[in-house]
């Protein structure tokens, strides 16, 4: 695969003791991938659409944010590096995907992948994110001794392959509790559930996935926790995955006081 031009992450740093990482947004696909797609994948439908416009109001927080550029088709940064299986016993879709939520191929018949280019996108894009995120998370700790780690998250509020039924709207993971303080979480669940237009849960589904595993370490003041959300909160779940203002004006309100919690909570301990 050639390098492609644009980089694969957007990163800006901020002064607060929050690191806001969104590695699913990106709709970057390099050229030579996508003329070996599939049709159903050129659509791109399991991208976390539209998060930056959700979450427009996070630079009044001075938080820092790194965001993907390029599609989770091409790698995913939510996943470790060895490919291991999040949720064992469970579906899922891997490193490198070769199918959709839906189960469909991504690549045509015979486009497949070999390990040469899976290790090519390793060092194209998910080391560099990572040691963006690593470098971050470091400078902002060394500064105020504490950071909250936002992994944020969205995804279709069907999806058989995934979970039964229909996924609660405001979906909290902390790895079971092992990325985040309990008192934090709770707080967060607390002003989840205050607003009577949502469902939320704690690690119910999605507990965190890669990144708020692994980054997540309380005991050194590193609080990582993941919020993934229903689109239907935000946004038309169907090509062309349209935004919905009305549904997102509703929703950043709540967002908004989850974040500032966060922030005030940090900043007293």
């Amino acid at each position: 695969m050639t390098t492609d031009i644009a980089a694969p992450f957007k990163l800006r740093r901020g002064a607060a003791p929050l690191l806001i990482s969104m590695p699913h947004p990106g709709t970057i696909v390099p050229a030579e991938l996508t003329a070996r797609m599939a049709d159903a994948a050129l659509r791109l439908p399991d991208t976390d659409w539209h998060l930056q416009r959700l979450y427009d109001f996070i630079g009044g927080l001075k938080a820092s944010v790194i965001v993907a550029t390029h599609s989770r088709y091409v790698i995913d940064l939510n996943r470790p590096a060895d490919d291991a299986n999040l949720y064992p016993g469970q579906d899922t879709t891997g490193l490198c995907p070769v199918d959709t939520f839906e189960r469909q191929p991504i690549y045509r018949d015979g486009c497949g992948l070999d390990n040469g280019e899976i290790e090519r996108r390793l060092q194209t894009f998910w080391k560099p994110y990572h040691a963006a995120l690593r470098g971050e998370l470091a400078r902002l700790h060394q500064r105020h001794g504490i950071v909250v780690l936002w992994d944020a998250h969205s995804i279709r509020s069907v999806v058989p392959r995934l979970f039964e039924g229909r996924l609660p709207d405001l979906n909290l993971g902390t790895a079971g509790g092992a990325a985040c303080d309990g008192d934090l979480s709770d707080l967060l669940m607390h002003i989840a559930r205050s607003d009577p237009h949502y469902s939320a849960v704690l690690d119910g589904r999605f507990k965190g996935g890669y990144i708020t595993r692994c980054y997540g370490r309380p005991a050194e003041g590193i609080h990582a926790i993941q919020l993934e959300l229903a689109q239907r909160t935000y946004m038309q779940e169907d090509y062309p995955y349209s935004f919905d203002d009305h549904r997102a004006a509703m929703l950043r309100p709540v967002l908004e006081r989850m974040l500032q919690a966060a922030l005030r909570w940090a900043t007293r301990r």
